[in-house]
């Protein structure tokens, strides 16, 4: 017998430990105080897959590498961007999820800004020191830095800001028919128009582990029954779900 696989030790201990952090509309508690999410619900499934149970642990953001290695957890799944410094810590997944920073605006104007290449000359409501914030400023726009990316979207409906710049995450879920920013849409992908890539989401399991192919086998099943789509619709990610 060799050293024991991380699937196995898993199995054998019976629960998958998940480091998370509150982050809606990935992992954030509902009134019961029970995790949910796009990520936690994957997460669950995924724990059903290997025959375990699953445990949710909120974790500081700048140990999770640390909690990996010291088997406190034995995943991160939580909106974690695979950049490169991550990638060299964990064994990562394949990308799950894309996100972007989005100019949003009136949907009547919307025509008006797809081709823009520049926000000069508008006022743009942006969540202060977010990733939004420094796309509306290298674009030239005028930032009006608000507490939340909630916040941004009341600027616009009140008309004290043009636009303005949220995740993509976000706005498929608080945007359009059915949310309470019917009037709003997004006119704008600003990565595109700054010819940057997107940021793309994956799981973070230990460097080396089998959980990685176990995690990508069980995704590329659950694309292909449709389990994907239909969880990322439930919070609004219908547009930022990886389905190839």
């Amino acid at each position: 017998e060799g050293e024991q696989s991380d699937l196995g030790y898993v199995q054998e201990k019976g629960v998958l430990v998940v480091g998370i952090t509150n982050f809606a509309p990935m992992d954030y508690q509902n009134e019961a105080g029970e995790w949910i999410g796009f990520d936690a619900d994957m997460a669950r499934l995924f724990a059903e897959s290997l025959g375990v149970d699953i445990e949710f642990i909120e974790i500081n953001w700048d140990y999770k590498v640390e909690e990996l290695n010291s088997k406190s957890i034995d995943a991160v799944w939580n909106g974690m961007t695979l950049l490169e410094d991550v990638k060299n810590a964990m064994g990562t997944s394949v990308p799950y999820c894309l996100n972007a920073q989005v100019l949003v605006v009136p949907a009547d104007k919307a025509a008006e800004y797809e081709s823009a290449t520049s926000l000069e000359g508008l006022y743009v409501a942006v969540e202060s020191g977010s990733a939004g914030e420094d796309a509306a400023a290298e674009m030239g726009g005028t930032t009006v830095p608000v507490q939340n990316q909630a916040s941004t979207l009341m600027e616009v409906v009140a008309g004290t800001s043009d636009a303005a710049v949220i995740d993509l995450l976000m706005a498929g879920a608080m945007i359009g028919e059915g949310t309470s920013y019917e009037n709003l849409a997004i006119a704008l992908n600003l990565n595109e128009a700054r010819g940057l890539e997107s940021e793309e989401y994956g799981v973070g399991f230990r460097k080396g582990s089998d959980l990685v192919d176990a995690f990508n086998a069980f995704w590329a099943e659950k694309v292909e029954d449709g389990t994907v789509l239909e969880v990322a619709t439930t919070y609004g990610l219908q547009e930022s779900v990886i389905l190839e």
